[in-house]
């Protein structure tokens, strides 16, 4: 018979007042049995404990073992393994399933294996059996699903209605399950457990040879898998498609799982699968996050390229409605401005080309900036000539009025800039300005292996004849009254009925005013009274405009229809023979 006493930590207590005896520290349950080491000396590894509870003197005295009762559960309360040898008071210990062992054998000696002093327990030896433990001297127990016929209740054992086959030749451990005694243990299969049950596990298993055992090698393996495939996930979640490093993660993991598994299962092996698997994971996440961090500063550093050589609002358009790369057009009503700067090719030739080329970047830069600043769309640039769309590809509602702001925006930057340079020396040109608005086709044209995005109809070709007819009468911006409509606060004066070179119908066109121009040309309401009598073909319209060209000799409007109106010409309709 093998009895059991109960370890404590702690300062030891007087107990005259109970059953038991709580031992003094330096008194030990009595020890029929022998320690030997082999290695270093185990005891700075084992649970320390400074006292015994030992049982009741009369079973002491017929008791062939004493052992240890005492668990050491994790922290979570769960008991995974049983310790085979303690530490009390400085000594070593058996506990109840070791003690069983010794006794059922009739040995005399425990063999202690050890690796090391910082290593500590590798093995225990307990006659025929060679138990490999943790270095604190536990055994891992692999719990089995509870099986009624292991249990016997002890009233039929005493009463003597258990027939005495069923027990010879085993081992019997007898202990409570009664809730009030405090010996139920969780374990590792989520119930509740009589604490006696972790014991005869642990010797079920050792009789039967199943052992679990953590082998020294694990912890490497473990290391090098952790570093190992850590590195290699996030080298790929960083560096590959998401697809790939999704794969390789899940096919690592699924390996990893599947290893310690089989592991587990067929050779009853401990190896910590938790611990790499995690570090996968993070390691997947962290390096798809920052996979995803590169990709979109890849993103805006394209976009913002791509915004150079394509207006910004398209690229975030076609961003967000991928469909629109699609071929094909559709009907819609926009405002365009064109520009072009005289003189340009003259300069090329008078100044250094670098230097030319320095200063149209310049112009151009700002001009286009202006258009952006209007959420014009960039339709080309051809040379020093600029088109800007709007209400495409996105749809304005007021895009005949941002065409006009925009168009005297560039007028005011143009004139500036020209001003500055001409300071200098530089014969920079002036920028003429035409604005006109209309129902045109818009989309992506072309083909499969390219295609540009633009606006086909009459109305951008007559913007960029009106371009060109501030040549022809000395204007810098002409408006048509198609976009001047859209325009009610804006302050412009009729230039006339203009019969373009190839058109059918005349197009009135006007000339919009700034502060600056309004200083420089004749009085508003002057003009348009002159303009109106010229409408009118009345013949007092010569002499009106005469006088307005007289008084005010830098209106351009004011000498033309004065030359006009002295050679005969009557009415309001130019006809223009040039493009």
């Amino acid at each position: 018979m093998v009895l059991g006493f109960i370890v404590q930590r702690g300062k030891t207590q007087d107990n005259s007042t109970g059953d038991h005896a709580t031992t003094p520290a330096a008194t030990l349950p009595a020890r029929p049995f022998r320690y030997i080491s082999s290695g270093e000396q185990p005891e700075r590894r084992l649970h320390r404990f400074d006292r015994a509870i030992s049982a009741l003197p009369e079973l002491t005295k017929v008791a062939q073992g004493n052992g240890a009762l005492t668990f050491v559960p994790d922290g979570d309360g769960v008991v995974r393994r049983v310790p085979l040898v303690l530490q009390l008071a400085g000594e070593p210990v058996p506990t109840l399933v070791a003690e069983t062992l010794r006794v059922a054998q009739g040995e005399e000696n425990y063999v202690l294996k050890t690796q090391g002093s910082d290593i500590g327990m590798e093995e225990i030896r307990i006659g025929q059996f060679r138990i490999p433990t943790t270095a604190e001297g536990e055994l891992w127990v692999h719990y089995s699903p509870e099986v009624a016929s292991r249990y016997l209740p002890a009233w039929k054992v005493l009463a003597g209605t258990i027939p005495g086959a069923m027990l010879d030749g085993h081992l019997v451990v007898i202990g409570s399950s009664a809730e009030g005694l405090m010996d139920l243990r969780f374990s590792p299969l989520g119930r509740i457990m009589p604490g006696v049950e972790a014991h005869a596990q642990a010797l079920e298993q050792i009789l039967s040879g199943h052992i679990l055992q953590r082998p020294g090698w694990a912890r490497s393996v473990e290391s090098i898998a952790i570093m190992v495939g850590g590195l290699a996930i996030g080298f790929l979640a960083i560096r590959a498609s998401a697809l790939t490093a999704a794969g390789t993660t899940l096919t690592l993991l699924s390996v990893l799982l599947f290893g310690g598994w089989y592991g587990f299962r067929e050779h009853a092996l401990l190896l910590n699968t938790v611990t790499p698997a995690l570090t996968f994971a993070l390691a997947f996440v962290l390096g798809s996050l920052f996979h995803h961090f590169i990709s979109e500063r890849e993103q805006r550093r394209i976009r913002d390229v791509f915004s150079r050589y394509v207006s910004p609002n398209r690229v975030n358009y076609l961003v967000d409605h991928p469909e629109a790369t699609e071929l094909g057009g559709c009907r819609q009503e926009c405002s365009f401005v064109f520009t072009d700067l005289t003189g340009f090719t003259t300069l090329m030739e008078t100044i250094d080309p670098g230097e030319a080329v320095s200063l149209l970047n310049a112009y151009l830069d700002q001009m286009i900036g202006i258009a952006f600043r209007h959420d014009g769309t960039l339709d080309r640039i051809v040379g020093d000539a600029v088109a800007i769309m709007f209400s495409a590809p996105v749809p304005q509602a007021d895009h005949r009025s941002r065409a006009l702001a925009c168009a005297l925006e560039m007028d005011a930057f143009a004139s500036n800039y020209a001003a500055e340079l001409n300071a200098r020396g530089v014969a920079f040109g002036e920028t003429r300005i035409g604005i006109h608005s209309g129902e045109v086709i818009v989309g992506n044209f072309g083909g499969s292996t390219i295609a540009d995005y633009r606006a086909l109809g009459d109305p951008v070709n007559t913007a960029s004849r009106l371009e060109s007819v501030n040549k022809q009468i000395g204007t810098r911006i002409c408006v048509s009254e198609t976009t001047l409509s859209g325009c009610p606060e804006a302050q412009a004066r009729p230039v006339g009925r203009l019969l373009l070179k190839g058109k059918s119908q005349a197009l009135q066109v006007f000339e919009p005013l700034d502060c600056a121009r309004l200083r420089k040309y004749a009085p508003l309401e002057e003009y348009r009274a002159a303009y109106r009598l010229m409408a009118n073909e009345v013949p007092t319209a010569a002499a009106a405009f005469r006088d307005l060209a007289m008084h005010y000799p830098d209106d351009p409007l004011a000498a033309l229809h004065h030359h006009r109106l002295a050679v005969g010409y009557r009415g309001d309709l130019v006809v223009l023979t040039e493009k």
